[in-house]
């Protein structure tokens, strides 16, 4: 049973601030190049919290969440922030162009809808709430000692449920087109966010009644979910009594939007390896050829080109781009599936093609182990077909392997099932902004 609930969220004052120099991207896709840039923009930059700066002389009593929970503190008692008078729900909108494979903004455009409230914390255990990847300890321990601080939460778990359209029709009705947004911004990669506020009690039982029996799995946030998961089960150890009555840290912000209609969109997340001392292309070839069909691919492949390719081979199956300085091969048709090579993972999980590409290229042919992947001593993550070729053919990486976005089909069936995708498998696009709404614990 997912269990939804309005609040009264803690917004902006657009009298205050500009609304478009205040809200971030979610905290780890922020680069320091980014975080430098949010600072600039305003001292009210919600990178201030969620994404401080260190400094040398940092100590147990100042130090990067002392003074985030002081801003915090501050902006609320300076009117910066104000508490919406009624608890509400919040209809969000992302009006976005698809990127290309060059990494620029395609001419496609799309809108993803979704609507932000509070969701009840489930331990996955209860088959309420279902992840698709593992997490690190090193983000929840950060993220965990964030909360401890401010006692709030700035960002919403990004969840997926699957509903038909029904409740984006009835939020949408309840928001007529003459209704303006409340909130409109754009942030740096030309994606429009639109927020409307909803307090009709009819409408809020209504959405309520139609989650009900949902099942929710998490698209991004997993490091977030499990800290607020440890924090509530922190608050919950010392609470003096218990009423029965759910506390404020028995839920965290969420956005929930349905993963039937379109408007969902995953990005692939290429592999880039480097580092490796005796890495031949020719070896790599040969070892290939043990787990796949391998052709010949023109090595001066462009990016829009190779983005065809693996599209038209992937509707047969697996299909992988392996792209060195002088070479490219498609590998396609596996042939060790249900093999000791994949070990524990379901047959499920090995058709995915970033399965293979771990266990049988990166691992075996390879010879990088899980704890390298994992450690990013050989293996780092790029985005932009263009990007990769770029890396490769300029001697900064020795092989690139392109790959085609997991299908959210792929998603659900892998998270229903109670399993769990490589790191860095889905790239969810647009991202959902942090600082538009806040829920604040006390």
């Amino acid at each position: 049973m997912a269990i939804i609930s309005p609040f009264r969220a803690w917004r902006y004052d657009p009298e205050r601030v500009s609304l478009q120099q205040v809200v971030t991207q979610p905290y780890d896709k922020i680069s320091p190049a980014m975080q430098d840039q949010y600072c600039q923009a305003s001292p009210h930059n919600l990178v201030r919290i969620i994404l401080g700066k260190r400094q040398p002389n940092d100590s147990e009593s100042n130090n990067v969440y002392t003074r985030a929970a002081e801003s915090f503190q501050n902006w609320r008692q300076s009117g910066i922030l104000r508490r919406d008078p009624e608890p509400s729900i919040y209809r969000y909108s992302q009006s976005f162009a698809i990127p290309s494979p060059a990494g620029s903004q395609g001419s496609v455009r799309a809108e993803r809808h979704g609507f932000i409230a509070l969701g009840r914390l489930e331990q996955y255990s209860a088959n309420i709430v279902f992840r698709h990847e593992q997490t690190l300890a090193k983000p929840k321990a950060d993220r965990l000692d964030l909360l401890r601080a401010n006692r709030a939460h700035f960002g919403q778990i990004f969840m997926l449920y699957g509903g038909g359209g029904k409740i984006d029709a009835l939020l949408s009705s309840a928001t007529p087109p003459q209704q303006a947004a409340e909130i409109e911004v754009t942030d740096e990669y030309d994606v429009v966010h639109r927020v409307w506020k909803i307090s009709d009690p009819s409408v809020i039982a209504s959405v309520q009644e139609q989650m009900r029996e949902k099942k929710l799995i998490i698209a991004d946030g997993h490091h977030r979910y499990e800290t607020a998961l440890t924090y509530r089960n922190e608050r919950r150890a010392t609470a003096e009594t218990s009423s029965g009555i759910p506390a404020p840290y028995d839920s965290v912000m969420m956005t929930f939007v349905d993963m039937d209609p379109a408007g969902l969109v995953i990005l692939p997340t290429h592999r880039l390896v480097f580092g490796l001392p005796s890495f031949s292309a020719a070896q790599f070839e040969a070892d290939a050829r043990k787990f796949f069909n391998v052709e010949q691919v023109d090595p001066g492949i462009d990016a829009s080109r190779a983005t065809a390719i693996l599209k038209n081979a992937g509707h047969a199956g697996t299909a992988l781009l392996a792209v060195t300085a002088d070479r490219a091969f498609l590998l396609h048709t596996p042939k060790a599936i249900g093999t000791p090579i994949f070990g524990k993972f379901s047959l499920r999980q090995q058709s995915l093609d970033v399965v293979q590409l771990h266990k049988c290229l990166l691992e075996v042919a390879l010879h990088i182990s899980e704890e390298a992947v994992r450690n990013q001593d050989n293996v780092s993550y790029c985005r932009e077909t263009a990007e990769a070729l770029d890396q490769v053919r300029t001697g900064k990486v020795q092989i690139a392997f392109l790959m085609n976005p997991v299908r959210i089909e792929q998603v659900r069936d892998i998270a229903f099932a109670g399993e769990v995708l490589p790191q860095k498998s889905t790239d969810f696009y647009p991202k959902l902004l942090s600082g538009l709404t806040i829920y604040a614990l006390d």
